[in-house]
């Protein structure tokens, strides 16, 4: 697009919007882009232009009013996953698990710094120089991380995840190969036990989707409560669901609400369970309580490199917002806490499930770890695709009271009609 283009459509972006402040609500998508063409139709410079040029035009001049610009393309393709903005000019998309660099970028600084207010203030989030790091989500869900100069060298860095329209099911897991089905089938009987699951991974590891997917099987007749940063959670089939989001302080530094004290609230609504989205300070220490006290069949998740370095975690965020004693926390962390399963990303791009293990107890101040499921390469395996399944270690669950409680029959390693 040369800059004749550019100036023409920011002209109209600025007409169009005054003239529809007060009627937006009143058009449908079609007769504003019909309104905007017929403002291009009255441009002298459109009548060098093809159909299809100009049919381009009301579109980029729809987005910069009712979506996201340059980047409403981007968000639209279901095909792309994560949309990486360095700079108003660098922009990389992850498509299919290989990511690249776009001809694609904004004209200026001021259109990004546009955009990213936009997608901000829907959602009564702020960022600005004297606040340069924030945390928010589109409408669809799909999550948004901002930092802005001087933090940022490039200038205003965006990192949008987005997530399938549709939400994520252990059926799906399986056509994606992440998990076979005696493994769902497995997972569903611990969910309806009420077990209490951490799901631990990397970035981008799959986390929240899987546990997206494992709230597919929480009794439709119980009351469920999220708790999240910013909501990205898709829980279909549950009724009584409650959604509770954080809210950043305002321009003079009240109101902030935290996922500590989210949880917190959430043990005076009466949940059956409580699902925290992500686990990331010391709000750990209300979670280990919640699920202590009584909420049985809790999930969340948490960033780590391994079950290990994952209890390792959860003890250091609990130190950050405590003083209690270690061996109090280890205990906290072995009671509450009955599965870990932790997610990997491979080699070959692909995500799967690399281990599942009881947390059975603590003994000598260290973790008793019942490793239950491994995830095993096998002789097809290459460089460039890895081929293996979870395999079951021989071990049976050691603290099996939830199961035989919830009069259910769960045999590891065995595929059970269920």
């Amino acid at each position: 697009m040369n800059n004749d283009n550019y100036n023409d459509i920011r002209e109209i972006v600025e007409k169009v919007t005054n003239t529809l402040v007060n009627r937006k609500n009143e058009l449908n998508e079609s007769q504003i882009k019909q309104y905007i063409l017929s403002e291009i139709e009255k441009r002298k410079s459109s009548n060098y232009l093809s159909i299809r040029t100009k049919s381009k035009l009301a579109d980029t001049v729809f987005n910069a009013i009712n979506g996201y610009g340059a980047l409403q393309p981007l968000i639209e393709d279901d095909e792309i996953s994560e949309i990486m903005i360095n700079s108003q000019n660098e922009i990389f998309i992850e498509k299919n698990g290989i990511i690249s660099k776009i001809d694609q970028y904004f004209h200026s600084e001021e259109d990004l710094r546009d955009i990213i207010q936009m997608m901000v203030s829907r959602v009564n989030r702020t960022v600005n120089e004297s606040k340069p790091i924030a945390d928010t989500r589109l409408e669809d869900g799909s999550r948004v991380s901002i930092v802005l100069p001087p933090i940022a060298l490039k200038g205003p860095t965006v990192t949008i995840r987005k997530f399938p329209n549709e939400a994520m099911t252990l059926d799906k897991l399986i056509e994606y190969k992440s998990v076979d089905k005696n493994i769902a089938d497995i997972l569903k009987k611990m969910v309806i036990c009420k077990f209490n699951i951490f799901i631990s991974g990397g970035t981008s590891s799959g986390k929240t989707s899987f546990l997206n997917a494992l709230s597919n099987f929480i009794p439709e007749d119980e009351r469920v409560i999220t708790i999240e940063d910013s909501a990205e959670l898709q829980l279909v089939n549950i009724e009584n669901l409650v959604k509770l989001e954080t809210r950043d302080e305002n321009n003079e530094g009240k109101g902030k609400v935290t996922v500590k004290d989210l949880i917190k609230a959430s043990l005076r609504m009466r949940p059956d369970r409580i699902i925290v989205g992500e686990v990331r300070g010391k709000e750990a220490l209300e979670m280990l309580q919640a699920m202590n006290t009584g909420h049985d069949g809790s999930i969340s998740t948490g960033h780590a490199n391994s079950v290990k370095d994952m209890l390792s975690r959860i003890e250091t965020m609990v130190l950050s917002g405590s003083e209690i004693p270690m061996l109090s926390i280890k205990q906290q962390i072995a009671s509450a806490i009955d599965i870990v399963i932790h997610l990997g990303r491979l080699r070959d791009k692909s995500r799967k499930v690399l281990e599942i293990t009881e947390i059975v107890g603590i003994e000598d101040n260290k973790y008793i770890l019942n490793p239950l499921y491994v995830f095993e390469e096998d002789e097809e395996s290459n460089k460039l695709k890895l081929s293996g399944k979870l395999e079951h270690t021989g071990n049976e669950i050691v603290n099996d009271y939830k199961i035989k409680y919830s009069g259910l029959e769960l045999i590891l390693g065995d595929i059970n009609d269920f």
